[in-house]
């Protein structure tokens, strides 16, 4: 197993950035709820205690024994830091001004390894409602700013650490030198974590669990399937058996593009045209939540009766990264269903399969990241996350074959002209959606009466928030006057300026 550091997770909104700026480190690392520590083997080389929304003045307060650590090295951020003081006796007071957003380090120690490299004026950022007013004398204070006398504190007889602002976020301008500070010269991490190492690392695994059994799997073309498909595959050739299904919800001739490019790529695979079985499932349907499950059981039907077409299968390979996993071992439980196409529930129980999941422990970037290194098409890892229900959730309402060919025909030119423009690779994820509202408009000196296409683009890091991307007007202006123009049925396009929170990116 390689090194690793541990991060504990006390409910903080951050966490998973932690967690994504010690990878930048080449450094393994790992998020377990404060109340789900797993055993600290010698593999662990230091620990991180992530912020909460709680206050360690609260009854009920998330709570851990530091003693079970010995003398690992510990970084406390905000809450995690309070925690440390409270528990040795120091005083956690209520904030008597608003410490939230940017400061400026006014005193900085820079005899500690954790401040190395950090600047005196150094801008970090604050976001706690409580703050630490006096520290034991096992404690000594490391740096300040204005307003916050404790702003970082270093225990005297041991690598324990506290700071009271977020050096995981791109607003505390040094946070990734004190984080490679603590990680790299304190915790000792060799930084040998890299996307080649993973390759070696997970084929041996796969090739030592799987042997020569068969594993098959559903490929969506997006980048997570495809990545884990080809590591799979990498480890035991043609005894994975891909599965590529069209639901008739894909975008426009996306299935024979896809499938094309999955051949090309070696993989054993089989498309399965299946429109006709979804658009049965989905008639009348226009709840959300509703479509999602017909989609999916659909899914499922047609996954596992393709799948007993193959002999003696004994896996099932799926594309789960570690957002998913994060979320369903959140602090307080599995998160509340928000959507639920996120992983086709029902599949390993169904086919009674054991399951492999490759890339469960790599976030987005990372997993391309080891495509890349893999060598797949950059036209597949550089693909717009696109939803498993497809156009069925953007498609508002009932679904319809003439509905899915007006918004196939939408999409088709928002996206090429993204491409076209060179913005497609400059947004996160974009894609039409068809409203169920009809307006009156005016082609030549007919009077019209036809549906509107809400148009979205979004720029994020990983999905988890999303602000709306600011693309130029004229774009905008060129790609409504061709959809009105040449997609018959729509004759009024809108643009998305919703960031998530509050919107999600997808409207249904």
């Amino acid at each position: 197993m390689a090194e690793q550091i541990l991060i504990l997770d006390f409910g903080s909104q951050y966490t998973q950035l932690i967690a994504r700026r010690v990878r930048e480190l080449n450094v393994y690392c790992e998020i377990h709820p404060f109340n789900h520590i797993p055993k600290i083997t010698a593999d662990v080389k230091g620990i991180i205690l992530s912020g909460s929304p709680c206050s360690v003045r609260d009854a009920g307060a998330p709570d851990i024994d530091l003693n079970q650590f010995g003398s690992l090295p510990i970084l406390g951020v905000c809450y995690g830091a309070q925690l440390m003081a409270h528990k040795s006796g120091g005083t956690v007071l209520p904030s008597q001004i608003r410490e939230y957003g940017r400061a400026k380090l006014s005193s900085v120690d820079h005899h500690v390894d954790l401040l190395k490299e950090i600047s005196l004026d150094s801008q970090v950022w604050m976001s706690h409602g409580d703050t630490i007013a006096l520290l034991t004398d096992q404690y000594e204070i490391i740096a300040s700013t204005d307003s916050v006398k404790v702003a970082a504190f270093k225990k005297k007889a041991a690598p324990v650490y506290g700071i009271q602002f977020h050096p995981e976020v791109t607003h505390s301008l040094d946070g990734k030198n004190l984080l490679r500070n603590f990680v790299v010269h304190i915790c000792k991490c060799s930084q040998s974590w890299t996307p080649d190492q993973f390759v070696e690392t997970t084929v041996t695994e796969i090739k030592n669990k799987v042997g020569n059994d068969k594993v098959v799997m559903a490929l969506s073309g997006g980048v997570d399937s495809s990545v884990a498909a080809l590591l799979v595959h990498k480890a035991i050739g043609k005894n994975l058996y891909c599965i590529f299904v069209d639901n008739g919800l894909l975008r426009k001739n996306e299935f024979d593009q896809v499938l094309a490019s999955y051949q090309g790529m070696g993989l054993n695979i089989k498309g399965v045209d299946a429109k006709d079985k979804f658009y049965s499932a989905l008639k009348d349907l226009t709840d959300p939540e509703a479509k999602r499950k017909a989609i999916g059981k659909a899914f499922i039907d047609v996954f596992d009766e393709e799948s007993h077409r193959i002999e003696d299968v004994k896996w099932l390979g799926q594309g789960t990264i570690y957002p998913d996993v994060i979320e369903s071992v959140s602090v307080k439980g599995p998160s509340a269903t928000i959507k639920s196409h996120h992983n086709v529930g029902g599949l390993p129980e169904k086919m009674k399969l054991k399951v492999i999941e490759p890339l469960n422990t790599l976030f987005k970037d990372e997993v391309r990241l080891v495509g890349k290194t893999l060598g797949i098409d950059a036209a597949i890892l550089g693909r717009h996350p696109f939803p498993g229900p497809g156009l069925g959730i953007r498609i508002l309402g009932d679904i319809t074959v003439e509905k899915v060919r007006i918004l196939q025909d939408v999409d088709d030119i928002y996206i090429s002209a993204l491409k076209k423009h060179h913005l497609y690779d400059k947004v996160w994820q974009a894609g039409a959606v068809l409203l169920p509202i009809y307006t009156v408009g005016v082609m030549g000196d007919e009077r019209t009466y036809e549906r509107v296409a809400a148009l979205r683009a979004v720029v994020s890091v990983d999905g988890m928030t999303a602000d709306w991307a600011h693309l130029p007007h004229e774009f905008l202006s060129e790609v409504s006057s061709e959809i009105i123009n040449k997609v018959k049925g729509v004759n009024r396009v809108v643009y998305d300026i919703s960031s998530k929170p509050p919107a999600t990116i997808e409207w249904e």
